[in-house]
């Protein structure tokens, strides 16, 4: 990826690409070329009239064979979205098209909003070009290579910097959550988690089997002890704020094949189950990220990862397990697994590390797709504060997350006769609630925020189609929370 501030015109492109504004007469930024060129792209704009998303190709003479005009709809309808969704789909055209490389024209606002808008190109173009080809036997398609065109900006050109780290650890998470569950079990996940901080100079720590049963990990034994692949506990340390600082602790569920054990699962769609880690993958891209971009702040992330799977060592429902708080807990239905392996990491976060928040993210409900769909995740927090932070990065970024309620009512609903906490509530009310109000009973007083991505995690029928978001993994939480930190 290149930034050039030369005269467009100028430019050797396969395909020159700018913007235009439903209804306008002229693309943004667009140099004159000769009047031939000219009237077939005021021709073109007559018929696109710079609809949301519509591209049209013109072909043309000199350094550069053919212009691309790319509607972005009303100026006034404009969202943080629309430049990375139109931009994905330049991309995606240009790749179509079999081309080596492709420049995009940055629209000329401000310069404040010219960083916003070379950002959404730079991820846009990065993530839409995403394949998770790996497995496939056959040559891949060739990936052209993005030129922006930008006035002359230190501030864009650190933006370009930065969306690439960001686009980048999106892309991460994406293809880790990908992978299928015979390449990928705890083990892999530690093995990566090794790798990202030896390269990124970061400091690992992988609890085993051996250690989790000796220190108490009651949750992560008892979901784990189904599979001939052992738990891990992995926690990852970014240490570079100041010394006195206390951290932000980032937690993910990641249960890399889920049955749903004794209580198991409908076959249909059991494949999508390998979706079940993405939470840990999200805390994997984000601290990926966050080492590249040598954010200057203290951020802790732990990823408690198993297989649930039935064997002769299952846990069973009826069992009552002891978690790492110390708090018991009775088995009703061993699907419930997520809850119990973060309750343990939760606890061991606000311990270990006493931070300043702790913020965890799960595919950890069905019922936060009834009542939410697959577009919107939902956030669920003890601290306003806390969670005002991360909706004003939700709007930043448009990974949109809405926020449900916790009160003692919701609480009440998942105590037990006989342990101090039952892993479900009361028949199918308020599932995605009752799940938040087991893991508050992991926290104890560091503001804290669960962010249920089981909707959002992957792409499903009722899934919004974006450029950006091919079909599988979507990355979702990785821009939230790199948003998050780089503002506090």
């Amino acid at each position: 990826m290149k930034i050039k501030t030369q005269s467009s015109t100028k430019t050797r492109s396969s395909l020159l690409c700018g913007f235009v504004l439903q209804g306008s007469k002229t693309v943004l930024g667009l140099p004159n070329f000769d009047a031939r060129t000219r009237r077939a792209i005021n021709q073109s704009l007559k018929d696109m009239e710079g609809k949301l998303g519509r591209l049209v190709v013109i072909p043309v003479h000199g350094n550069i064979h053919r212009v691309l005009l790319a509607g972005i709809g009303k100026r006034e309808d404009i969202t943080g979205d629309t430049i990375r969704s139109v931009s994905g789909k330049i991309a995606l055209k240009a790749r179509e098209l079999k081309l080596k490389d492709f420049s995009i024209i940055a629209p000329p606002n401000s310069v404040n909003d010219k960083v916003s808008a070379v950002s959404q190109i730079v991820e846009g173009t990065k993530m839409s070009l995403y394949k998770f080809d790996q497995f496939k036997s056959e040559d891949t398609e060739v990936q052209p290579n993005l030129t922006i065109i930008v006035p002359r900006s230190n501030k864009v050109s650190n933006a370009v910097k930065t969306s690439e780290i960001v686009a980048d650890g999106a892309i991460f998470a994406k293809s880790i959550a990908n992978l299928p569950p015979n390449k990928c079990t705890p083990s892999t996940l530690a093995t990566l988690a090794k790798t990202i901080s030896k390269k990124n100079k970061m400091r690992c720590c992988v609890i085993s089997r051996s250690e989790l049963k000796k220190k108490g990990f009651g949750g992560i034994i008892a979901v784990g002890q189904g599979s001939k692949n052992e738990p891990k506990l992995i926690v990852l340390e970014h240490m570079l704020g100041p010394r006195n600082e206390r951290p932000v602790v980032l937690v993910g569920k990641a249960v890399t094949f889920d049955t749903g054990g004794i209580s198991l699962k409908p076959g249909d769609k059991m494949d999508e189950m390998k979706f079940d880690k993405c939470g840990g993958c999200t805390i994997l891209g984000i601290m990926k990220a966050v080492s590249e971009l040598r954010l200057a702040v203290n951020v802790i992330g732990i990823i408690p990862s198993v297989e649930n799977m039935l064997g002769g060592e299952s846990y069973r429902p009826g069992d009552i397990i002891e978690l790492y708080s110390g708090k018991t807990a009775e088995i009703l239905n061993t699907d419930a697994e997520g809850r119990l392996i973060l309750s343990d990491a939760l606890s061991y976060g606000e311990k270990k590390y006493a931070p300043k928040a702790i913020i965890d993210f799960a595919t950890l409900t069905g019922a936060c797709i009834i009542s939410l769909g697959t577009n919107v995740a939902a956030i669920i927090s003890d601290d306003e504060r806390l969670a005002k932070q991360i909706k004003d990065s939700s709007k930043r970024t448009t990974e949109e997350v809405w926020e449900l309620p916790l009160n003692q009512d919701y609480m009440d609903m998942i105590k037990s006769n006989v342990a101090d906490m039952k892993n479900v509530g009361i028949g199918r009310a308020a599932g995605t609630i009752t799940a938040a109000a087991f893991l508050k009973n992991a926290v104890k007083k560091t503001p804290w925020a669960h962010i249920d991505i089981a909707g959002v995690a992957w792409t499903q029928v009722a899934t919004k189609k974006k450029s950006y978001n091919p079909k599988g993994a979507t990355g979702f939480g990785v821009r939230l929370i790199l948003d998050y930190l780089q503002n506090l």
